[in-house]
């Protein structure tokens, strides 16, 4: 299943470049129309019908894909996405309290997220990739009017490159 992931308010670094959709064609960003209060309302895109994936002469290189889901057809999800509890590895063998450990941003809500409709049959007991976070399941106060999924196992695992950084 896809996740939809919410164009960030500034997209210049999409206006005027190109980039893949999964599972479909290259487009290019020509113009964003934005509403009065600056969010976007819509975006105008030049696809390049040989460029279909799996079917690609286009020969057009781009460097970054965009997961997506029609728009027409996405529903509301709400999306946890839980990361590592604590800031270090062992909290118990540092020095003061465990709880200065503690992850701040161990939770991330996404609150108006959209999903492939396929997931209001989402079942309890059942996993679900999304791609490119990771795994998730439904969890147990989600309903069909209020669907809420949780991240169990990212897909990416950062915490080697995160001690690096922590380190220098």
């Amino acid at each position: 299943m896809i996740l939809w992931r919410m164009l960030p308010k500034d997209i210049s670094g999409l206006h005027r470049r190109m980039v893949r959709l999964k599972n479909a064609y290259i487009i290019k960003c020509e113009s964003v129309e934005k509403n009065a209060d600056g969010s976007i309302k819509h975006i105008n895109c030049t696809y390049f019908p040989e460029s279909k994936s799996g079917h690609d002469t286009s020969g057009i290189k781009v460097k970054s894909v965009i997961h997506w889901v029609d728009a027409k057809t996405a529903i509301d999800a709400q999306v946890n996405l839980y990361d590592r509890l604590f800031t270090v590895e062992a909290p118990d063998a540092q020095e003061g309290d465990f709880k200065d450990y503690v992850n701040k941003n161990s939770l991330k809500i996404m609150s108006h997220a959209k999903v492939e409709p396929a997931l209001l049959n989402a079942r309890k007991d059942e996993r679900y990739q999304f791609l490119r976070l990771g795994y998730f399941i439904q969890d147990k106060y989600s309903t069909k009017e209020k669907l809420i999924f949780n991240r169990s196992v990212t897909l990416k695992d950062d915490w080697v490159k995160e001690q690096k950084k922590n380190k220098k």
